[in-house]
């Protein structure tokens, strides 16, 4: 089957977002007067949705209610922490190319601030389809959202192929048995690895796609 749908993960892919996430989530216990994350707390939240996440950082303190958690999290909102993502800088090229061959679309475990940011970043229109933690019936590693992409795209699996950075993000593509680029992320089990967007032109599915 020739490749007709690329599906894209927002977080270590089309953006190197950790250091904004890092001060997103220490901004909430910082509010709350606790310590800022440790590194294995960085990688955690780097990669799961915000629920799981927060649940994650304020474990060791049982005494704090969650529901606050939430309230402040939500009037804080992640607007004033957008500042601090970098897009890919290949990444424009990249969708330039692919949208003039291929369907694309997003799966990300962002839920709010997705839209925000392709909003900013001015990424909404290359993209037919962006599924969150939040639209998702289960969010990642659950495969709901890239299957419900292959149906709004009218594609079959091996039509498809995602482009993710981290073990959520395999088990998210195995769930439905779909090819998975690795990116920037070479201990990561996957059917391709790379380094930047524009070498992604010339993995075979792509190269086939193109004859």
């Amino acid at each position: 089957m020739k490749l007709k749908l690329v599906i894209f993960d927002c977080d270590g892919v089309m953006f190197d977002s950790k250091f904004a996430n890092q001060t997103y989530y220490n901004h909430l216990l910082q509010h709350f007067d606790y310590p800022k994350m440790d590194e294995e707390e960085v990688e955690y939240v780097h990669i799961h949705n915000v629920m799981e996440s927060t649940r994650h950082i304020f474990r060791h303190y049982p005494d704090q209610s969650l529901a606050d958690v939430d309230t402040f999290r939500q009037e804080t909102g992640y607007a004033s922490f957008l500042q601090y993502m970098k897009m890919e800088k290949d990444l424009i090229p990249f969708l330039d190319i692919c949208k003039q061959q291929y369907q694309l679309a997003v799966s990300t475990n962002r839920t709010n601030t997705m839209e925000p940011i392709l909003d900013i970043f001015k990424l909404g229109d290359y993209f037919t389809k962006v599924m969150t933690a939040e639209n998702a019936k289960r969010p990642k590693p659950a495969p709901d959202a890239l299957l419900e992409i292959l149906e709004h795209c009218n594609c079959e699996v091996g039509e498809a192929i995602y482009i993710g950075d981290s073990i959520i993000d395999r088990q998210h593509s195995d769930g439905c048995g779909m090819r998975l680029i690795a990116f920037r992320n070479k201990e990561l089990a996957a059917e391709y690895h790379v380094t930047s967007f524009l070498e992604i032109l010339d993995l075979p599915p792509f190269q086939e796609a193109a004859k």
